[in-house]
């Protein structure tokens, strides 16, 4: 007999609060964290941990929401709504590489995930346009503090597009 399983989804807030805009994600989790959301998502800011992020993917996710900044070049507060795809994702962590635990940035974190076999079944980014980021102050600027309430959107939505995926188990 088949059934279908819920999906189990990860949003994971990367970002450093002490470089301005860098704190996106950590503001959006913080919202994130204040709604009644599904069975089977978890929420969790990471911060910079991205060593943690490598070892929470391969706890065994159906899917993985990033929430961080991307430049692309856009206005500052432009939402951005990616999927990696693991086939591009570079080939892993070579030997000998530096692998600095506490700098690890989300594409080094898919390249681990990727070269232990821990890839979860879809990655998808939910990026913010920052427009301050290299200078140390907390608070994140007055465009990027606007977009936060529609990244929560964002999420949401995607989760429910991510919940109506069906999985099947023996």
């Amino acid at each position: 007999m088949t059934r279908v399983a819920e999906r189990q989804i990860l949003v994971a807030g990367v970002g450093n609060t002490w470089l301005r805009d860098d704190g996106f994600g950590s503001a959006v989790v913080a919202r994130l964290e204040q709604q009644e959301l599904p069975p089977g998502v978890t929420v969790v800011d990471f911060g910079t941990g991205g060593l943690d992020l490598a070892y929470e993917v391969m706890r065994g996710y159906d899917a993985l929401l990033l929430v961080d900044l991307s430049r692309q070049g856009g206005e500052p507060g432009t939402l951005y709504l990616m999927e990696a795809d693991e086939a591009s994702v570079a080939a892993g962590i070579e030997d000998g590489a530096l692998v600095d635990p506490h700098g690890m940035d989300p594409e080094t974190v898919l390249r681990f995930v990727k070269a232990v076999g821990g890839w979860p079944g879809k990655v998808i980014v939910i990026a913010c346009e920052p427009a301050e980021v290299e200078d140390f102050g907390i608070g994140l600027t007055e465009a990027v503090t606007e977009a936060v309430d529609q990244a929560v959107e964002l999420v949401l939505l995607t989760i429910d597009q991510l919940r109506s995926e069906t999985v099947a188990v023996d």
